[in-house]
């Protein structure tokens, strides 16, 4: 069997989106202090990380946020959001999609990911391509005062 492509897994959303009861899942619910967990489809992240406008970044963390108020979910599954946030970005570069803006999706505190197309050297030179201001902490990469540039989704 052939190993499916970016966009083959980017438009495979199987039973999602989801939301999942997590009283059924005691580590969870502790975990995620949250009775609702939202698994969202890939395709709804795309169609997040697609309309961040130049001079703006968003973090996987706020998508997340705004998937779940949109459903009325306590939260929205951390791992699942990682997996399709690199699967969004490795498929817009798959088909050369210079008019997705995956470079600006940031992690958790404004981290550059090390999983999206060309590894953090692209992604830095991306987003600094585009004015941002890029700091190294440890090994690690992130954009200067991502706060301020953060997108609120419209």
């Amino acid at each position: 069997m052939a190993k499916k492509t970016y966009n083959e897994k980017l438009n495979t959303a199987g039973d999602l989106p989801k939301i999942t009861d997590l009283a059924d899942h005691p580590k969870f619910l502790t975990r995620y202090k949250a009775s609702t967990m939202l698994v969202a489809a890939p395709l709804q992240y795309s169609e997040i990380m697609e309309r961040v406008p130049l001079g703006k970044v968003i973090t996987v963390e706020r998508i997340r946020e705004y998937l779940a108020a949109q459903v009325g979910a306590d939260v929205t599954c951390p791992l699942t959001a990682g997996i399709f946030t690199n699967i969004c970005a490795n498929a817009a570069a798959e088909r050369s999609d210079v008019g997705f803006p995956w470079w600006r999706t940031l992690r958790t505190k404004g981290e550059l990911n090390e999983k999206f197309p060309g590894g953090t050297d692209e992604h830095r030179i991306r987003l600094e391509m585009e004015g941002f201001e890029i700091v190294k902490r440890g090994k690690k990469y992130f954009v200067k005062d991502y706060e301020d540039k953060q997108w609120e989704i419209e």
